[in-house]
């Protein structure tokens, strides 16, 4: 069974989980009706709101962020109300779906994937569809590693008074900067699995003002993630339903951690694994799939005679390092190395080595193992050299 020590989990989530946690996880089970976890969830809801960088509350829901992007949905939603989706890779897609299952009119916006969607082609189909409830994007298609722009994506929304502006910031949030507030986003949610550094089993999500006056009207059916029912029994110190006491836990440490360091000390140990990775991926042959790159997680473009799904296999049986490679119209194309999570400088040096063993096995004219010592050590430096 692999160890933290000689094993490397750098998928775009689940992610390496921090030794602090990992204890904290490993503590005795208590209950979550008890003033000790009351005490707790009061003080994880307090300090998550510095994450998510706004003043409204924030709710943890026991489910995956496919459930959180449910709830956006759910509870601003009512069968019939129009509704823009971004599409730009597999994520994209399942938002759409999902909208459509609960009676919206979805329009959709596709974007090549690899391509960051165009600010214009949003705006022009708002203002052919004033009546639009909600414009629905990914911050960061984890499927292809673009990032899409928020910042500008929520100053057209705020333009239109009844039109929310929901983001699946699930690989985004606590990656780089998303200012829920100062950048007009209505409703957003985050992983648990990606940023914040745990096992899958939370989602994070928060609505804006703007965001509750459709809330209690909204007629898609819902009852688990009715987020009503979670702000009143929060507002008590609880939760709804049974409270997922070890995650909240873990969170709280987290939290902890990231307050110690500060936000823009974990936003640049993040942006800092993905220029490395762009750097180095560079060099050892790959190129960049995604036109704008998100810091949470890099697509490479394999060599043109590789396939990336065999690579990814390899490092992982081979070498104990965990990337992920690409979905759909991507596999075989493409690998993924995601930056999020409790990630040691030794563990990058290792990954750039053992890709560079990787590709050789794969055509042993593509790559020398003199070139492999090279880029290596020039790996180490650059690390020293870029603290």
């Amino acid at each position: 069974m692999a160890t933290q020590d000689d094993y490397s989990l750098l998928a775009p989530g689940p992610v390496n989980i921090h030794p602090e946690v990992r204890k904290a996880l490993a503590l005795p089970m208590i209950h979550h009706r008890t003033p000790e976890f009351d005490k707790i969830l009061k003080k994880v809801l307090t300090q998550i709101k510095t994450v998510f960088q706004t003043e409204q509350d924030v709710y943890l829901l026991t489910s995956t962020g496919s459930g959180g992007m449910e709830a956006l949905l759910v509870n601003t939603l009512s069968p019939g109300d129009k509704v823009i989706a971004i599409v730009s890779g597999k994520f994209g897609e399942r938002w759409a779906d999902m909208a459509a299952h609960f009676g919206a009119s979805v329009l959709t916006i596709n974007a090549p994937w690899g391509e960051a969607v165009k600010v214009s082609d949003v705006e022009e189909l708002l203002q052919k569809n004033p009546d639009t409830r909600a414009v629905l994007c990914q911050a960061c298609e984890t499927s292809t590693a673009v990032a899409h722009p928020i910042e500008a994506l929520g100053k057209i929304t705020q333009k239109y008074p009844d039109t929310l502006f929901l983001v699946d910031a699930i690989t985004a949030l606590g990656a780089y900067p998303l200012p829920m507030d100062a950048w007009g986003i209505d409703g957003i949610v985050a992983g648990s699995q990606k940023a914040f550094m745990l096992p899958t089993g939370l989602s994070l999500l928060s609505f804006s003002k703007k965001a509750w006056r459709f809330i209690p009207d909204a007629k898609c059916p819902r009852y688990y993630f009715d987020i009503r029912k979670e702000k009143k029994a929060n507002a008590a110190g609880e939760t709804f339903y049974s409270s997922n006491v070890a995650l909240i836990r873990a969170l709280d440490v987290v939290l902890t951690l990231i307050s110690q360091q500060g936000l823009e000390k974990l936003f640049h140990d993040i942006h800092r694994r993905a220029e490395f990775t762009r750097i180095f991926g560079l060099k050892l042959g790959f190129t960049l799939y995604a036109q704008s790159p998100s810091n949470s997680v890099t697509a490479l473009l394999v060599p043109p005679q590789m396939d990336g799904q065999k690579i990814r296999l390899h490092l992982e049986e081979v070498h104990n390092i965990t990337i992920m490679g690409g979905q759909d119209q991507a596999k075989g194309r493409i690998i993924r190395v995601g930056h999020m999570g409790y990630i040691q400088d030794h563990e990058l040096i290792r990954l750039v080595e053992c890709l560079g063993h990787t590709l050789r096995h794969f055509d042993s004219d593509f790559m020398s193992l003199e070139h492999i010592s090279n880029i290596t050590t020039e790996a180490k430096n650059w690390l020293e050299q870029n603290p």
